[in-house]
């Protein structure tokens, strides 16, 4: 009785909900380890504070999880629009209202809550959708270049354009993932390498036209990052983040320092979002931190490849491909910059590091994933049945997306 409440709770693949209580773990024991000192000096001395938001925050993305999973993934083909629009009114608004955090503008406040909404990850995941949602209405005329301009690429511009003056990194990444959804939906790729390089040239006109009218910006931060990774140029903010980084990461060897003794944790700044990976490899070690939440990144990756090959309809697997790609693409920005292979971005590591928008944007994301899984899975169980044990209602369980 007990098993099969549960059943009907955690539909889906169920490998994708083990992987999610992995997540979990880890981001509650790095959450608490890399944060205790930051809590003890910014919150009255409650070295408990980022663990209890944290485990607020993932009871919420576990509640978000299986409603989204429950939820006909379908909805989301007749919403990718209305999403895609809200998202770039966050964004410009995001210009109006927002909060100055780091000496950038990226998130809007909610009155009377304190909670900070990252309007970019709003907008990364609504133009994910947005391009499964088109690519499956268009497949007839993806040959056809004006199309492909109007209805894909466009989107993709005006998104990445509102995110770049503010958050460049983020920016490129969005342009990325979309670039490879778009190749992966047979997106001729004559058209891609155009988007791309108009893309080149209208970064470096936006940068020179920026710096000439503006004293302070963006783009100063841009070129000192950039140079300081590819000329070995002393960046004081990115180079001390990166090699408190490093420091962790060689000090924590193979089997690490044991759980609480990281002393990095009171050096790195971000050490709970961004840098969150570096802290768990300095106290679990190579064995036991970084190579399990890379194998779950990819595990992740191949169940959504299992998934997929399941779909009989266009749009749910490339809402699965597109999803797969961004949360996986995330992780490993992430991780590289731990380990100093990628300049520093402020990408967090996906339902592991602390975070508040990440953590909901991620936790739908999964919920969509396992929405399409519970769909397919389904339909195999209804079609292996014999022809008298199935029901109106596993008659019901799958109806073909619109394509």
């Amino acid at each position: 009785m007990q098993q099969g409440w549960i059943k009907n709770i955690f539909k889906g693949d169920r490998v994708i909900w083990a992987l999610v209580v992995v997540f979990m773990i880890y981001s509650l024991l790095g959450v608490y380890s890399s944060s205790v000192s930051v809590a003890y000096l910014k919150h009255g001395g409650n070295t408990a504070y980022f663990l209890r938001s944290q485990l607020f925050m993932l009871f919420l993305s576990l509640i978000i999880i299986i409603i989204v999973t429950h939820l006909p993934y379908r909805i989301y083909y007749s919403l990718a629009g209305l999403m895609l629009l809200f998202s770039i009114g966050l964004l410009i608004l995001t210009f109006a209202i927002g909060a100055r955090v780091n000496e950038a503008v990226r998130t809007i406040e909610i009155p009377g809550t304190g909670f900070r909404l990252q309007t970019s990850d709003v907008a990364k995941v609504a133009l994910v959708v947005y391009l499964a949602r088109t690519l499956s209405r268009y497949q007839d005329e993806l040959k056809n270049f004006m199309t492909v301009t109007k209805y894909l690429m466009l989107p993709v511009a005006i998104v990445c354009a509102l995110i770049m003056p503010e958050n460049l990194s983020t920016a490129v990444m969005v342009f990325g993932i979309s670039m490879l959804i778009m190749f992966i939906g047979r997106v001729p790729f004559k058209f891609l390498l155009t988007y791309l390089g108009i893309a080149v040239v209208g970064v470096i006109l936006f940068a020179m036209v920026l710096s000439m009218f503006t004293e302070k910006n963006r783009v100063e931060v841009w070129k000192n990052r950039i140079e300081a990774y590819f000329s070995g140029k002393v960046d004081e903010d990115a180079d001390y983040q990166s090699n408190q980084a490093k420091i962790a990461i060689s000090t924590g060897g193979l089997f690490g320092k044991a759980p609480g003794k990281s002393t990095q944790r009171n050096m790195l700044p971000q050490s709970n979002s961004d840098f969150i990976f570096a802290i768990i490899i300095e106290e679990y070690g190579l064995l036991f931190g970084a190579i399990p939440l890379i194998l779950a990144y990819m595990v992740l990756l191949f169940r959504g490849i299992i998934i997929i090959r399941k779909c009989e309809t266009a749009f749910p697997a490339y809402l699965v491909i597109g999803l797969i790609i961004m949360i996986t693409i995330q992780a490993i920005i992430n991780m590289l910059v731990a380990v100093g292979l990628f300049p520093v971005t402020g990408q967090t590591l996906p339902m592991v590091s602390w975070g508040r928008t990440s953590v909901i944007v991620i936790s739908f994301s999964i919920g969509a994933i396992l929405s399409v899984s519970r769909v397919v899975n389904a339909r195999i169980r209804k079609e292996e049945l014999p022809e008298e044990e199935k029901t109106d209602e596993g008659e019901k369980i799958y109806e073909p997306a619109t394509a």
